[in-house]
C-alpha cells in the first residue's frame, strides 16, 4: 500500500490545521515532509508530520 502522511501547519498566521498527503508507489525513498509546502499559506518550514 502506498504511504500516506498526515501533516500539520505550525504557522500562527495559517488557518490550516492538517492535511493528508497520499503517495504513489513511485515516490523516492528520501522524500520527506521537508520537501512539501503548506497548500494554504505556502510556507515550507512550518510543516510537521503528525505521528500516528
Amino acid at each position: 500500500m502506498p504511504a500516506t502522511k498526515e501533516v500539520k501547519c505550525t504557522s500562527d498566521d495559517c488557518e490550516l490545521d492538517m492535511f493528508e498527503n497520499h503517495y504513489t508507489y513511485d515516490i523516492a525513498d528520501d522524500h520527506s515532509v521537508a520537501d512539501l509546502s503548506c497548500p494554504l499559506c505556502g510556507g515550507t518550514d512550518c510543516l510537521e508530520e503528525i505521528e500516528l
